[in-house]
């Protein structure tokens, strides 16, 4: 389980092709304190560490991962969110975020707004009903808070220091994102369709 907080950006070093796709990551984590198969945020996809050197850790993709995420678009410098895995106690600032990318979005607008800048945002027709205005989504693992719904649009705020810590200040228009939706709305959504009559 994650919180959607990020705490470093990764940048890929390597990537490798093989039965499944393997990435090596660079970090500034301490990785003295992560062990083999820990999860590890990366743009929002829980993912497992398969091997670790002093300031990298290696992680696999399967076919299907590539297919469901963003994952495939990476390249040598690519720069990546990334989160370690919720401890009990630890300050729970964003939401309960699963790192299971329930589809991909598209960045189809970028406005400046005070300081901050709007996000608009367009999802898959099947994840727009689990997003509603003031609810959190997380996008490329970031927890966001939701200003608006149009149809299958939603749009974000970005504050400076959101734009500086994350890989938010660099992303442009047409972007594909990793969208998860709220854990708690998938639920709802669930009960409610099977409802008796």
């Amino acid at each position: 389980m994650f919180t959607g907080i990020i705490t470093d950006v990764g940048a890929v070093r390597a990537i490798r092709k093989a039965g499944d796709t393997r990435f090596e990551i660079a970090t500034a984590y301490d990785l003295s304190t992560v062990d083999i198969g820990a999860s590890i945020a990366c743009n929002g996809c829980c993912l497992t560490v398969v091997e670790k050197g002093g300031d990298w850790f290696a992680i696999e993709a399967s076919a299907e991962t590539l297919s469901k995420t963003t994952l495939e678009d990476w390249k040598d410098g690519t720069r990546i969110n990334l989160e370690r895995a919720l401890k009990i106690g630890d300050e729970l600032g964003g939401h309960i975020v699963s790192g299971h990318v329930d589809g991909v979005g598209e960045i189809v607008s970028i406005t400046p707004e005070g300081d901050s800048k709007r996000f608009r945002i367009r999802v898959p027709a099947g994840l727009a009903r689990y997003i509603a205005p003031k609810g959190s989504v997380a996008v490329d693992g970031t927890s966001l808070t939701v200003n608006e719904v149009e149809g299958e649009v939603f749009g974000v705020n970005i504050i400076p220091h959101t734009q500086a810590v994350t890989t938010w200040g660099a992303m442009r228009e047409g972007q594909r994102v990793n969208i998860e939706i709220d854990m708690l709305a998938r639920y709802v959504a669930r009960l409610t369709e099977n409802k008796p009559t």
